[in-house]
């Protein structure tokens, strides 16, 4: 059985898909950009400002589903250029305590979604 989790302390889905699904203990957020979830603009003011956005997007989609970064076991960054990965890391790094952080990869791509410069998508555990 699985459970939609929706809120709206993040951005509202731009296509036909869901903030998060949880099945079972296992939740699957969607790929979250930097849309301001109240104004619906996107933030692109520079890649750090980007970053934190899509965090606090994830953190409230995680929220939604009564859990936390702690909860994270995966996560996947996609980036319109590598030559970003050390600002999205720095940001990211603020999130996850280097002892518990989740597995990752991290990839460049061609193109996002409203043209952004990073998409982070999460699996998480509630235990």
């Amino acid at each position: 059985m699985k459970t939609i989790i929706q809120t709206d302390k993040a951005p509202a889905p731009i296509g036909p898909y869901n903030q998060a699904v949880l099945a079972g203990n296992v939740l699957y957020t969607s790929g979250q950009i930097a849309i301001d979830p109240q104004s619906g603009e996107l933030v692109l003011d520079d890649i750090q400002a980007e970053s934190h956005l899509v965090m606090k997007n994830l953190k409230a989609v995680l929220a939604a589903a009564g859990m936390d970064f702690e909860n994270v076991v995966k996560t996947s960054i996609f980036l319109k250029d590598m030559d970003n990965f050390q600002a999205v890391n720095s940001v990211y790094s603020e999130y996850f305590s280097e002892d518990t952080a989740p597995a990752r990869e991290t990839v460049q791509v061609a193109k996002l979604p409203k043209d952004v410069n990073v998409e982070i998508s999460m699996v998480a555990i509630k235990a």
